[in-house]
């Protein structure tokens, strides 16, 4: 059996006193190292509120990689996200000379593919920012009255909830893989995508994320 330090991280005290997020990724975790034969030798909870990313505002995540470089192991996190959502963060840890191993996508994910997964991710965000606001500027310049809830976008969301609920039972199904596996057997079984196209491990991500979100709401 390998041995492997856990890194856990929310962003508030107030998530950090109500559990939200720790027990899901701690989760996580443990069936990966499960599944992959590691054990968990230290476990490092971040409770950030500072903005911005730097080792120095994430003294836990610091620790970790300290404790790891000693044991000559890697660091597990449940999903990418709980390292850093910046890119260029992410590209500075790579070059801590510590392996991450994200249980989400699959411990066979080099810190090649770490890069582009958080780029995606950077630039899906930026782009739905960009979108957002251009469509909240056409709508303003037509009057439309901004902000709020309306007919359509309660539409939206719920026959996004529906879409994302009818695939919970084969996505609870396939929890204990990582999201690539997981993409490939969902396209192996010919089970569509909620647009009706194939599984990417992004995508799988997605879903989780949803489907989460829908349980601790």
């Amino acid at each position: 059996m390998k041995d492997a330090i856990s890194y856990e991280r929310v962003s508030t005290v107030g998530q950090r006193k109500s559990g939200l997020g720790l027990d899901a990724q701690r989760e996580a975790i443990r069936r990966f190292a499960k599944a992959e034969g590691f054990r968990i030798v230290e476990t490092f909870t971040e409770v950030e509120t500072a903005k911005g990313d730097t080792l120095a505002r994430r003294p836990k995540l610091a620790a970790a990689l300290k404790a790891a470089r000693k044991l000559r192991a890697p660091v597990l996190v449940a999903k990418l996200d709980r390292l850093s959502r910046d890119v260029h963060f992410i590209s500075g840890l790579m070059t801590e000379k510590v392996p991450f191993i994200v249980a989400d996508l699959g411990q066979q994910t080099d810190p090649f593919m770490l890069h582009i997964y958080a780029a995606l991710a950077e630039k899906e965000r930026r782009l739905i920012s960009e979108r957002t606001k251009a469509g909240l500027a056409v709508a303003k310049k037509r009057g439309k009255k901004l902000g709020g809830r309306n007919a359509q976008s309660d539409r939206t969301a719920a026959e996004a909830s529906k879409r994302a609920e009818e695939l919970r039972p084969i996505l609870t199904e396939l929890s204990q893989m990582s999201a690539n596996k997981a993409a490939a057997e969902l396209n192996r079984r010919k089970v569509a995508t909620p647009a009706g196209g194939s599984w990417a491990a992004t995508q799988v991500i997605r879903l989780r994320h949803r489907l989460d979100a829908g349980l601790s709401s």
